[in-house]
């Protein structure tokens, strides 16, 4: 299993680190070159949604297909969550009949909805067990 883990950079930054090598910029709404923790949700959102669909859309429309998945989504700032998260998957169908897109669009809405882990997880809810942790000690 992968770590992950985010340290302290600065007022209101984090790097976002995975034990891959991989790092994500972390900071607050005011701060430039970085992604803030909701907009990281939403990124994770439409990349979990375009990863499920891939295979059926490659399958169809050939392996270099291009997609872009757009999330988008205010906050309610009285309650701290987010109660509409809408994504919207751009791709040229146009090469396809009305029937055809219309299986397509079937098989990947499918795909999407039993696949995509961050989506069913929103949708669902889930527990979160924050604890702190005296390192010091």
């Amino acid at each position: 299993m992968t770590d992950l883990w985010v340290e302290r950079t600065g007022v209101r930054r984090y790097t976002g680190h995975s034990s891959r090598g991989a790092e994500v910029l972390v900071g607050s709404e005011d701060v430039d070159g970085v992604f803030t923790p909701g907009e990281l949700m939403k990124i994770a959102l439409a990349a979990c949604s375009g990863m499920s669909s891939d295979s059926p859309l490659a399958r169809r429309l050939g392996d270099d297909y291009p997609a872009t998945v757009r999330v988008s989504g205010a906050a309610d700032r009285d309650q701290e969550v987010y109660p509409l998260l809408e994504e919207k998957l751009e791709i040229d169908l146009s090469g396809l009949d009305h029937e055809e897109k219309t299986r397509l669009l079937t098989v990947v809405r499918r795909a999407v909805d039993q696949v995509c882990t961050v989506g069913r997880t929103l949708k669902a809810g889930t527990t979160v067990d924050f604890r702190v942790v005296d390192v010091g000690a």
